[in-house]
Order: structure tokens, then sequence, then C-alpha cells
């Protein structure tokens, strides 16, 4: 059984969004949102398969003045969401813990989002699987569920090899599959049986 949140709804913390066709937001076509926080107040989650086309991991070290091991060079930057997109975040293997803050999202994904992260992975260090994003994807005190009804989004559960393991293009239809749904099969009509 699912966690609840204080007024009954299913908490979403650790679980993945995937957009459906006709959501109707550009910004969310084809996403896949992984969740870092739900409650009765609101949701926030990071968009884990859009990479940003106007920042590397490279460009944003170098503006961050962090030196960098050569290894990070080509690796992407992601469109977290909407929200805050000057604000970084990095989801990562629990085998990395920020001397500040790091919140284990679930036991094997956890989430900082202070510089130290970023100074351990340009020095080689830090975590060893990690997905940075710029920006958030956030929700009011009961939007999430209005988006949900309205068949918007599907929910599937979550895991490291989807998040770190698959190349971006496929995390869309690879989260589909864990439910059973083909990507052909659905429409951007929904409805109820």
């Amino acid at each position: 059984m699912s966690p609840q949140t204080a007024n009954g709804t299913t908490d979403l913390t650790g679980k993945m969004l995937i957009a459906m066709p006709g959501m109707g937001d550009p910004r969310f076509e084809h996403s896949v949102v992984f969740m870092c926080d739900h409650s009765d107040e609101g949701a926030m989650g990071l968009i884990v398969n859009k990479p940003s086309h106007d920042v590397d991991i490279q460009t944003l070290l170098t503006q961050l003045d962090i030196d960098m091991v050569p290894q990070l060079s080509g690796r992407a930057v992601h469109f977290g969401g909407p929200v805050e997109m000057g604000r970084g975040f990095v989801l990562h293997s629990p085998d990395y813990s920020s001397a500040m803050t790091t919140l284990r999202v679930q036991d094997d994904i956890c989430m900082t989002a202070t510089l130290d992260v970023l100074e351990e992975l340009g020095r080689g260090q830090g975590p060893a699987q990690w997905l940075m994003a710029l920006g958030y994807a956030g929700w009011g005190a009961g939007q999430l569920e209005g988006e949900l009804a309205a068949n918007g989004w599907l929910v599937c559960e979550s895991s490291a090899r989807l998040l770190f393991d698959l190349p971006d293009v496929e995390k869309w239809e690879a989260a589909l599959e864990t439910l059973g749904v083909a990507a052909l099969a659905l429409s951007s009509e929904g409805g109820t049986a």
C-alpha cells in the first residue's frame, strides 16, 4: 500500500510521472518527472529526460569557477522544469552525502542542491551515478492531483536504472513499458471505464 498524505491522497514522493500526449504544455511534452517531494502543500519534481540545449556540465562548472576532470566533458545538464531555472539539483546514488544537505528520496536515489556536490563531481569524486538539472517542476496544493484526474500524467515506479543508465531519448518509452503500455497505444484523449 502506498503512503498517504495527510488529506488521504497517495504520496507520490519517489515515483515518476509520465506526461500523456496532448497534455497541452509543450515544456512537459514527452517528459518523465522524478518526484522529489509530494504533500498536501504541493509537489516538486525534476524532469529527467530533457537535456538542456543551452548548457552542459563543463559550461556550468566553468561559470561557477569549479575545476573539472576531463571525464565530465560532454555530460548533459537537464532542464529540470520551468520553476527557478537558475537553481541546480543533482539526483544521485546513495554512495554520496553532502556535508550540508542531502535528501534521501528513496533507498537508491538521493538529491543534493548545494554547490559541494558539484565541487566533488568536478574533482572526479562524489556519487557514482548522478544527473544534474537546472530548475524544477512545482505544483501548488491540489494542482498535481487535478492534472492526474484530467489524465495529464501516468504514474510509475522509479528506478536508478531508468534515471541514470538509459539514454534520455529512451526514458519516456521505458517508463511507459514499466506499466505495460506501448507508446503507440496512447491517445491524447483520456477516458474512464
